[in-house]
C-alpha cells in the first residue's frame, strides 16, 4: 500500500505544478521552481514524472530571466543525473532510463541560450550515455542542424560539441547520420572563412568528429569530402585587414587538414589522404597562401605545418613542393625563400620552427630531396649568381645565432637522415674560411667550432649532425679520425667535471666517440677499435663513459621531443632535441655500451663468430640456389608429365574409340553374312525391292571409288613414314603389297559383280550383301590401318628406344596380318556363296526350260545389262555434279 507520506509529497509536488502553469508574476514562477530544485535531490523521480514538461515549458517562456532558467537547469539536472552514491533499484533504473528519454525527446523544442548549453552537459557527464542508449537520440539531435530557424539550429551545433567531447561512440553515430555533408553545407551557407561564429562552431564540431577517430577519417575521405574543403583556402590578392573572426576560422580549417594527415595516423590512411588533397588541388591552394603576401604571421605559421604533413613521406606531394618557386624577381623556389626566414633572427620563433619542420618533411624518406640539397653544396654546382639551399645552410650553421646554428644543423642532418651516398658526398665540401689560408672541409669545421667553446645550443646542434654523418659510413668515421686533434677533444670533454647544462654536451661527446668505435673499419693503425677502448678505458674509465651516455636519455627534454615529429618548444632555449636523432640515439645507445664493455677476446670470438655465420650463410644460399634450380626444374618435368598424360589419355580414347567402330562393323559385317544365307533361299524379288536394290548398289559403287582414293592416300601416307622411319621399314613393305592383294582381290570382285549383274534379278539381293561386305571390309582395313600409323606416331613421340617402337609395330603387323586372313577367309566365303547362286540360277533356267518357258538369249541379256549400265553412270555423273 502507499504510505500516506508519499500521497502527501505527490500532492505537493501536484501543487508546485499547477502553481508554475496558472501563475502569471515571474516571482512565484521562480520561487515554485526553487521549490522543486530542492525537491529534485531526493525525490528525483516523483518531480521527474510529474514536472517534466512545467520545466520545459518554463526553459521556453522564461528564457530570458537567468535565474529561473538557473533554477529550472539544476532541477532537471538532479532528475536526469542521479547520484553516484546511491544504489537504486531495477525499477528506478527503468525509471531513469525513461525521464532520459523523455528528456532526449524534449530536447529538440528547448531553446536554450548559449551559456546553459555548456553548463548543464558539463555538470552531467551522463548525459552522453543517456543519449547513446535512447531510441532514436542522436538522430532526433542531428534534426536540429536540419531545423530552418539558425536559433535553433545553432543551438543544436553547440550541443552537439560538448555531447562528442571524448566520445567515440557518439562521434561515429552523428558522423553516420550525414553530418559531415550538413556541416559542410552550413559553413558554405555562411561564408566559409568569412563567415561567423557559426563557421566556427561547425569546424569545432568537425574536430571533435575527426580527431583521433579513424574511422570517422576513412568515412571522411571516402565520402570525397576532402575534395569540398579546397573553396575553403581560396584567398584573393589583397589579403589586407583580415577580421579576428576570419584568422580563427582559417586557423580551424588548417587544423581540420592537419588531423586528416597527422604522423600519428595510420601510415596508410595518411598517404590516401595526402594523394587526394594533391588531386584535387588541395595542396596546390595551401602552396598559393604559402607563397602570398600579407597574410597574418599566425596564419602563415599554421600554413607552413599544413602543407609540412600534407608532403611528409609522399613522394609526388614532395616533387611538387620543390617546384613552387615565389613569386619574386627573379623567381625562387620556396624551399629557398623559407630557409631564408629560418636562419633569420629577427623572424617569430614559431614561424622559424615550422620552416624547419617543413624542411624536415620535405626530406623524409625522400632520397631524391636529399641529393638536391647536398648537390647544392658540391663545388661543381655551386652557383655564384643566386643563393642556394646549401649556401643559407653553411650561413646559418657557422652565425653568431645559436638557434640558426642549431636549425641549420638540425636540418643539414635530415639532408643525410638514412642516406649513405650524400654522407659520403658531404665529405668533399671545402669551406674558405680566410683569405690566404687552404680551405677546410665541412666535417673539419664543424669540430673546430665546437673545440672554441661555442654556446650549448651550436654545440648540442653541431654534435647531432656529426653524430647522423658518420654513423653508419665507415668512410665518414675514417675522415673524422684522421683528425689528429678530434679524439683529445672529445675524451677532454668526456673526462671534465662541468656543469648541469654541459653534462649534456658530454653526453653527446661520448656517443660520438662510441659511434667512432662501432662504425671504425681499423683502417686508421693509431685509432683502431682496440686502441679506441683501451684510450677510453684509461683516461676517462668505462662505467664512467657508459654513465656519461646514459644521461641523453634521462634528459626532460630528450622525452619531449621524442613524442612527435613537430618541434614544439615553449621558448629557444629549450631547442635541443630532434625526434630523428632521438630513434638514432635509442638505436645506438646500447650497441655502443656493449662495443666498449666488450674485451679483445670476446670481440675475436664474435668475428670468428661472425666468419662463421658468413660461411653458413654462403653456404645456405648456395643450397637456397640449388633448391630454387631443382624447383624450377621440378616444375617443368611436372608440366611435361602432365602434358603427356593428356597426350597419352586423349590418344587412349582415340584407340578405344577406333576399336569400337572396327567392333561395330565386324557386328554388321556378320549380321550381314547371317541375313545373306538366309536370304539366298529367296527364289524372286517383287520390283520395288529390285529399285532398292539397285540404289543401294550405286551408294556402294561411289564408297567403293572413295576407298579407292582413301587407298591412295594411306599409300603415300605410308610412303612417307617409310621415309622418316627406317625401323619399321620391312613392316610397311609386307603391309603395302597385302593393301596392293586385297587391291587386286577387290578388283577382281567388281568384275565378277559386273558379270553378276547380267543375271536375273533374283541374283541381285546377293549382290548387295557382296557390296555391303565389300563396303565393310574395305572400312574396317581402312581404319585399322589408320589405327596402325596413329599408334606408330603417338609410340615415336612418347619413347625414345627405336627398338620399342619396331616391337609395338611388330605386334600391330601380326594383327593386321591376322585380320587379312579372316578377311580372305570371309570373302573365299562369299566366293562359294556366289558359286552357289550361279549353280541354282542355272538350275531355275533348266525347270523353266522343263516347263516350257522362254529363256532369252545370252546377247539380249547383255545389251539389256549394258543400257542399264549405261543408266547407272549417267546417275553416278549426276550424284557426283
Amino acid at each position: 500500500m502507499i504510505s500516506e507520506d508519499h500521497v502527501t509529497l505527490k500532492t505537493g509536488i501536484q501543487k508546485l505544478c499547477d502553481r508554475v502553469a496558472s501563475s502569471t508574476l515571474l516571482e512565484d514562477r521562480r520561487d515554485v521552481v526553487r521549490a522543486l530544485k530542492s525537491l529534485s535531490k531526493k525525490y528525483r523521480m516523483e518531480v521527474g514524472t510529474m514536472a517534466m514538461d512545467h520545466l520545459v515549458r518554463i526553459l521556453q517562456s522564461d528564457r530570458t530571466d537567468t535565474e529561473i532558467l538557473g533554477y529550472a537547469l539544476d532541477t532537471l539536472y538532479n532528475i536526469v543525473c542521479s547520484d553516484e552514491e546511491e544504489e537504486p533499484e531495477e525499477r528506478e533504473q527503468k525509471q531513469e532510463d525513461d525521464l532520459g528519454a523523455q528528456f532526449t525527446e524534449n530536447l529538440s523544442l528547448v531553446l536554450l541560450p548559449r551559456r546553459f548549453f555548456p553548463y548543464f552537459l558539463t555538470q552531467c557527464a551522463p548525459v552522453q550515455s543517456i543519449v547513446l542508449v535512447s531510441p532514436m537520440g542522436v538522430s532526433r539531435l542531428m534534426d536540429l542542424l536540419a531545423d530552418s530557424r539558425e536559433v535553433i539550429r545553432n543551438d543544436g551545433l553547440l550541443l552537439l560539441q560538448q555531447l562528442t567531447k571524448g566520445n567515440t561512440a557518439i562521434q561515429k553515430i552523428v558522423a553516420f547520420e550525414n553530418a559531415f555533408e550538413r556541416l559542410l553545407e552550413i559553413i558554405t551557407e555562411e561564408g566559409s572563412s568569412d563567415g561567423g561564429i557559426v563557421v566556427e562552431d561547425c569546424l569545432l564540431l568537425l574536430l571533435n568528429l575527426l580527431k583521433n577517430n579513424s574511422s570517422n577519417q576513412n568515412f571522411f575521405k571516402e565520402g570525397s569530402y576532402i575534395q569540398k574543403m579546397k573553396p575553403w583556402f581560396e584567398v584573393g590578392d589583397d589579403n589586407s585587414g583580415w577580421s579576428a573572426q576570419k584568422v580563427t576560422n582559417l586557423h580551424l580549417m588548417l587544423q581540420l587538414v592537419r588531423v586528416m594527415v597527422s604522423p600519428v595516423n595510420a601510415p596508410g590512411a595518411t598517404a590516401s589522404c595526402q594523394k587526394a588533397m594533391f588531386q584535387c588541388g588541395l595542396l596546390q591552394q595551401l602552396c598559393t597562401i604559402l607563397m602570398a603576401t600579407g597574410v597574418p604571421a599566425d596564419i602563415l605559421t599554421e600554413t607552413i605545418n599544413t602543407v609540412s604533413e600534407v608532403i611528409r613521406g609522399s613522394e609526388v606531394n614532395q616533387d611538387y613542393f620543390a617546384s613552387v618557386n615565389a613569386p619574386s624577381n627573379p623567381p625562387r623556389p620556396a624551399i629557398v625563400v623559407l630557409l631564408m626566414s629560418m636562419v633569420n633572427e629577427r623572424q617569430p620563433f614559431v614561424l622559424r620552427c615550422a620552416v624547419l619542420y617543413c624542411f624536415q618533411c620535405f626530406l623524409y624518406k625522400n632520397q631524391k630531396g636529399q641529393g638536391e640539397i647536398v648537390a647544392t653544396l658540391l663545388p661543381s654546382t655551386i652557383d655564384a649568381s643566386s643563393v642556394s639551399a646549401g649556401q643559407l645552410l653553411c650561413g646559418g650553421l657557422f652565425s653568431a645565432d645559436s638557434l640558426s646554428n642549431w636549425c641549420a644543423a638540425v636540418a643539414l642532418a635530415h639532408a643525410l637522415q638514412d642516406n649513405l651516398t650524400q654522407k659520403e658526398q658531404l665529405l668533399r665540401v671545402q669551406l674558405a674560411t680566410s683569405l690566404g689560408k687552404p680551405p677546410v672541409s665541412l666535417l673539419q669545421q664543424c669540430t673546430n667550432i665546437l673545440s672554441q667553446g661555442s654556446r650549448v645550443q651550436t654545440k648540442v646542434g653541431l654534435l647531432m649532425l656529426l653524430c647522423t654523418w658518420i654513423s653508419n659510413c665507415p668512410i665518414a668515421v675514417m675522415h673524422f679520425l684522421h683528425n689528429q686533434d678530434n679524439v683529445p677533444f672529445l675524451t677532454g670533454q668526456i673526462s671534465e667535471n662541468l656543469g648541469e647544462d654541459e653534462r649534456l654536451v658530454q653526453g653527446l661527446c661520448a656517443l660520438l666517440l662510441g659511434i667512432c668505435i662501432y662504425y671504425n673499419d681499423n683502417s686508421l693503425e693509431n685509432y683502431t677499435k682496440e686502441k679506441l677502448k683501451q684510450l677510453i678505458e684509461k683516461r676517462i674509465g668505462k662505467e664512467n663513459f657508459v654513465e656519461k651516455l646514459g644521461f641523453i636519455t634521462k634528459h626532460e627534454l630528450y622525452s619531449r621531443a621524442a613524442q612527435k615529429p613537430q618541434p614544439a618548444f615553449s621558448a629557444p632555449e629549450h631547442m635541443l632535441f630532434d625526434h630523428e636523432f632521438t630513434k638514432l640515439i635509442k638505436e645506438l645507445e646500447g650497441m655502443i655500451t656493449k662495443a666498449v664493455l666488450k674485451s679483445s677476446e670476446d670481440e675475436k670470438k664474435e668475428e670468428e663468430v661472425k666468419k662463421t655465420l658468413e660461411q653458413h650463410d654462403s653456404i645456405i644460399t648456395q643450397y637456397k640456389e640449388l633448391i630454387r634450380e631443382q624447383d624450377c626444374q621440378i616444375t617443368e618435368l611436372k608440366e611435361q608429365v602432365a602434358s603427356l598424360s593428356s597426350q597419352s589419355e586423349t590418344l587412349q580414347n582415340t584407340v578405344t574409340q577406333q576399336f569400337s567402330q572396327i567392333q561395330q562393323h565386324r557386328d554388321q559385317y556378320n549380321i550381314l553374312k547371317l541375313k545373306l544365307g538366309k536370304d539366298s533361299h529367296v527364289n524372286g524379288l517383287q520390283p520395288e525391292e529390285r529399285s532398292q536394290l539397285r540404289e543401294q548398289l550405286e551408294e556402294l559403287q561411289r564408297q567403293n571409288q572413295l576407298l579407292q582414293t582413301q587407298l591412295t592416300d594411306r599409300d603415300s601416307l605410308i610412303t612417307s613414314l617409310v621415309r622418316e622411319s627406317g625401323v619399321c621399314l620391312q613392316e610397311v613393305e609386307l603391309l603395302r603389297a597385302q593393301l596392293q592383294s586385297q587391291s587386286a582381290e577387290i578388283t577382281e570382285l567388281q568384275r565378277e559383280k559386273q558379270e553378276l549383274l547380267r543375271a536375273p534379278d533374283s541374283v541381285l539381293w546377293s549382290d548387295r550383301g557382296f557390296e555391303e561386305t565389300l563396303s565393310l571390309l574395305l572400312s574396317v582395313l581402312q581404319e585399322e590401318v589408320q589405327a596402325l600409323l596413329e599408334r606408330k606416331e603417338v609410340m615415336e613421340k612418347e619413347l625414345a628406344s627405336a627398338s620399342s617402337t619396331a616391337a609395338v609395330m611388330q605386334t600391330e603387323k601380326s594383327q593386321l596380318q591376322q585380320e587379312l586372313q579372316e578377311s580372305k577367309k570371309e570373302q573365299d566365303d562369299l566366293l562359294m556363296l556366289l558359286a552357289d547362286q550361279d549353280q541354282k540360277i542355272l538350275s531355275l533356267k533348266h525347270r523353266l526350260k522343263g516347263l516350257g518357258e522362254t529363256i532369252e538369249d545370252e546377247d539380249d541379256l547383255d545389251v539389256r545389262d549394258q543400257s542399264d549400265d549405261d543408266d547407272d553412270d549417267d546417275d553416278e555423273e549426276e550424284c557426283d555434279e
